[in-house]
């Protein structure tokens, strides 16, 4: 007669699963993540060349630098002309703190095109090794819980568990190591 499984170690095996297959798909977004950085800086000046954002940008880069050189000056001019007893507005004194109006920025259009170029860099990462390793950890994360939810018995269970487990590298049922015996000084 077959034991069906409680609620409680459905949970374990859920958890177990994700202990085995979450450091490894932790380190392998990493490697990732790195590739990916790389190539989006990569994309965003093929992107912004090949759509002709570059010229724009630098455009919007020089107003934008003209546009704080003149902020800079009007508020040395003021500080300098203000009346001995006068204060200035809240503008000036706040010079200091970064005042975000709700215009369009150079921040905003690079934001933009660094968005679209991760996204390009994303589909070409997929297509490196690193890139399949991270899909294949994932699927066969997911074939392992879904092994754990369509499961009848616990013993079923681990044998199927112990086959997606060897797929990476790892077996479900870890043998643990004695610990050493320690002499005790009298």
């Amino acid at each position: 007669m077959s034991k069906t499984m409680t609620k409680y170690q459905l949970d374990h095996f859920r958890e177990k699963v994700k202990r085995q297959f979450d450091p490894l798909i932790d380190d392998q977004e990493l490697l990732v993540k790195q590739y990916k950085t790389k190539a989006t800086d990569v994309a965003v000046d093929k992107l912004s060349k090949k759509i002709g954002a570059d010229k724009i940008i630098a455009q919007f880069r020089k107003a934008e630098k003209m546009l704080e050189e003149a902020r800079a000056t009007a508020i040395t001019f003021f500080e300098k002309k203000k009346p001995q007893d006068a204060e200035l507005n809240y503008s000036f004194r706040n010079k200091g703190n970064s005042y975000r109006d709700e215009k369009l920025s150079l921040g905003d259009c690079e934001e933009q095109l660094r968005t679209w170029a991760s996204n390009l860099a994303e589909k070409e990462i997929e297509k490196r090794p690193e890139g399949a390793r991270l899909r294949q950890l994932k699927a066969l994360k997911e074939k392992a819980l879904d092994t754990v939810m369509e499961a009848g018995t616990p013993d079923s269970l681990a044998i199927a568990l112990n086959e997606v487990s060897k797929k990476i590298g790892l077996s479900w049922n870890t043998e643990l190591t004695a610990l050493p015996n320690v002499k005790k000084e009298n």
